[in-house]
C-alpha cells in the first residue's frame, strides 16, 4: 500500500515538474491564441471588403471570408499545439486526418452540401440580399445568405429559413432581377358595351397610375364568359418592392373602376338562368296562375267522385 502511494506521489511530482517547465509555453500559447483570434477576425473583415470590391457580391464576400477564416483558425490551432510541444498529438492528428476527414465528411454531408450550395448561389448570382424571390413555395425578401441556409422574410413579416441545398435544387423566381415588375389585372364587361370604347377608357385610366414605366400598357380581350366579356391589362412598374407593387395594382383598379363609373360601363355580376319550364310567350306569373287553376280543377273533380 505504501509503495503504491509513493509511486502515485512520484508520478504527480513528475507531472507537476513538466507543467512548471511548460509554463512559458502555456503562457505563450495563450498569448498566441488571443492575438491570433483578433488577427483572424481582422483578416476576415479585410478579406470580406476586398472580395466585395472585386466581386460586387455581398453574399459571396461573406461566405468566402468565413471559409478563409475557418482555414486560418485551423492553422492557428496547429500552431498552438506545436508551442505546447504536443508533437505526438499533432502527429497523430495528421496521421488520422484522412480517416477523420472521411468520418466527418459522412457525418457532415448535409451541412457541407448546404455550404457548397450557398457558395454556388453566390457565384451564379441567382439571388442576393434584398431581392424579392419565390422559392420552395415561399415568397418574400432575401434577408441573409450564409453557409447553411437562406433566410427569407415574407410579406406577412414571417422569417423563413430554407436550406441552401433546397434553394439551389428548386426553381427560383427572382422578381428583382430585371429591376422592374409586371402587374396583370383581369376584369369583365357587359356584352352590351362597345369594345373599342372600353379599351380606350382603360388606356386613359392607366395613364394616371403611379410607378408606371415607359413600357407600353398591354390590353387583351381574353374570353367570352358566362355573363361578361373578359379582358386583361398588363403593365410594368419601375419599383420591385412589394409595397409599391401593391400600391400600383390598387391604384390601377381604382382608376379603371372610376372611369367605368363615369362613362356608364357596367362590370356585371355572375348571372344564373333558372329554367321553370315556362312556355314560349308566357310570363312566369301567367304560368303559375295557370298551374294553380289546373291543380284546383283536379281537386274539384276528385271531390265530385
Amino acid at each position: 500500500m505504501g509503495e503504491t502511494v509513493n509511486k502515485l506521489i512520484e508520478k504527480l511530482q513528475n507531472i507537476f515538474e513538466q507543467l512548471v517547465l511548460l509554463l512559458p509555453n502555456i503562457a505563450l500559447s495563450i498569448i498566441v491564441a488571443i492575438v491570433g483570434f483578433f488577427i483572424v477576425r481582422f483578416l476576415q473583415e479585410k478579406i470580406r471588403k476586398l472580395l466585395f470590391r472585386q466581386l460586387e457580391n455581398y453574399s459571396m464576400s461573406i461566405i468566402m471570408s468565413k471559409v478563409i477564416a475557418f482555414v486560418l483558425t485551423i492553422g492557428l490551432l496547429f500552431l498552438i499545439l506545436g508551442i505546447l510541444q504536443l508533437d505526438k498529438l499533432l502527429t497523430s492528428l495528421l496521421a488520422t486526418a484522412g480517416v477523420l476527414g472521411l468520418a466527418v465528411g459522412l457525418a457532415l454531408q448535409e451541412p457541407l452540401t448546404n455550404a457548397f450550395s450557398g457558395i454556388m448561389l453566390s457565384i451564379k448570382k441567382r439571388l442576393s440580399i434584398g431581392d424579392i424571390v419565390e422559392t420552395n413555395d415561399f415568397f418574400g425578401t432575401v434577408q441573409e445568405i450564409n453557409l447553411r441556409s437562406t433566410t427569407v422574410q415574407t410579406p406577412a413579416g414571417q422569417i423563413v429559413t430554407i436550406p441552401n441545398k433546397s434553394v439551389i435544387q428548386n426553381p427560383i423566381v427572382n422578381y428583382s432581377y430585371l429591376g422592374k415588375r409586371r402587374i396583370e389585372l383581369d376584369c369583365g364587361i357587359s356584352y352590351a358595351e362597345n369594345l373599342d370604347n372600353v379599351e380606350n377608357l382603360v388606356y386613359q385610366a392607366m395613364q394616371n397610375t403611379k410607378h408606371l414605366n415607359d413600357d407600353p400598357v398591354e390590353f387583351f380581350y381574353t374570353e367570352f364568359g358566362d355573363s361578361s366579356i373578359s379582358f386583361r391589362v398588363r403593365f410594368w412598374i419601375d419599383e420591385v418592392n412589394q409595397k409599391n407593387f401593391y400600391e400600383a395594382r390598387s391604384e390601377a383598379l381604382r382608376n379603371i373602376k372610376g372611369i367605368f363609373d363615369k362613362n356608364g360601363i357596367v362590370i356585371p355580376f355572375p348571372i344564373r338562368t333558372l329554367d321553370f319550364g315556362i312556355k314560349c310567350g308566357q310570363t312566369l306569373k301567367e304560368q303559375m296562375t295557370a298551374l294553380t287553376i289546373d291543380q284546383g280543377t283536379k281537386g274539384e273533380m276528385k271531390t265530385d267522385k
